[in-house]
């Protein structure tokens, strides 16, 4: 069995007398949606802004260990081999919803449709769409999620994020965090342990109403199962659905990876399949859209531990 990285007893033994939670060799597939890919050397979960300090004053110490953030694993595809790097995910010292002076306070951890939900409930219109997202606040940040008609940039005021190089803590503005189509400037060794929204007032019974329509249409229209909802980002003006639907790849197979016969934009992963079969699919689908309209389609999903031989970006390391 493969000992992993040279680093990891180290980093393992300096976190574990400091009461941190680790786990060398972690199975990534079972803590993502699409349920494949390799193992991470270490996973390090944190319940708090102290145990985040000591991590980064341990990683300090070592060079050049790579580092990837996980919320919920909604939006990510490891590969095969795993990842040879540090797992960051926030615990439930994280995962909490309040009103604040006026504000919206959720941890990073904070499940989207729960905070969906329990925003709502408490009167605040304008995060409805957030329930039908199966990420993390954290993750929404940093990807500028959204749905329908919406995404998390028009109502979020500021980020607490916390730099593992600077290993401190810095409140955000959100007109500072570079947030686009779900894209944003914080990097791959930052972590969004907070986030504070803006929100209108609302009636409870209606915004329940709408959430209840938002989980129908989803239920209706994406498929279920194996995957990361959708692979690619809309070009402007267009649909990347409609452009695959075009090339007459819905439904088409590889290996253990298929295009969603439901909805065009998704990737299903077989039960067992390898992480190739998708990234492989992935390539195709966009190389496809490409020569038969001249569209060049970007993938929102995160590929980890890919090299990148199908020409598509693999996830940035510190």
């Amino acid at each position: 069995m493969n000992a992993g990285p040279a680093w990891v007893p180290q980093l393992e033994e300096a976190l574990r007398r400091a009461g941190v939670n680790v786990e060398p060799g972690a199975p990534m597939g079972a803590r993502t949606t699409y349920r494949v890919g390799g193992a991470a050397a270490l996973l390090v979960a944190v319940e708090s802004l102290d145990e985040l300090e000591m991590l980064a004053e341990a990683l300090w110490a070592l060079d050049d260990v790579p580092v990837m953030v996980l919320g919920l694993g909604s939006n990510m595809l490891v590969a095969d081999d795993g990842f040879a790097g540090v797992v960051i995910q926030l615990g439930a010292g994280f995962n909490y919803q309040h009103a604040e002076g006026g504000r919206l306070i959720l941890g990073g951890a904070s499940p989207l449709p729960v905070a969906s939900r329990k925003v709502a409930a408490m009167g605040y219109a304008g995060f409805e769409w957030a329930v039908g997202v199966p990420g993390s606040v954290g993750g929404a940040v940093r990807m500028n999620a959204g749905g329908h008609g919406s995404e998390i940039g028009e109502s979020l005021v500021e980020a607490a994020v916390f730099s593992l190089g600077e290993r401190q803590v810095r409140r955000r503005p959100a007109k500072g965090l570079g947030l686009a189509y779900r894209h944003s400037n914080i990097g791959p060794a930052e972590v969004v342990v907070e986030a504070a929204l803006e929100l209108g007032e609302g009636d409870p019974a209606a915004s329940k109403a709408r959430i209840s329509e938002i989980v129908a249409w989803r239920r209706e229209h994406q498929p279920g199962g194996q995957n990361a909802g959708s692979v690619f980002v809309n070009p402007p003006g267009d649909h990347a659905a409609r452009l695959v639907e075009a090339c007459g790849l819905k439904g088409y197979r590889l290996g253990g990876a298929e295009v969603s016969p439901k909805h065009a934009n998704f990737i299903q992963a077989d039960p067992g399949a390898p992480a190739r079969d998708v990234v492989a699919l992935m390539a195709l689908v966009r190389d496809r859209v490409a020569s038969e309209h001249g569209v060049r389609l970007h993938t929102e999903i995160r590929l980890v531990g890919f090299e990148d031989d199908y020409g598509l970006p693999a996830e940035e390391s510190r």
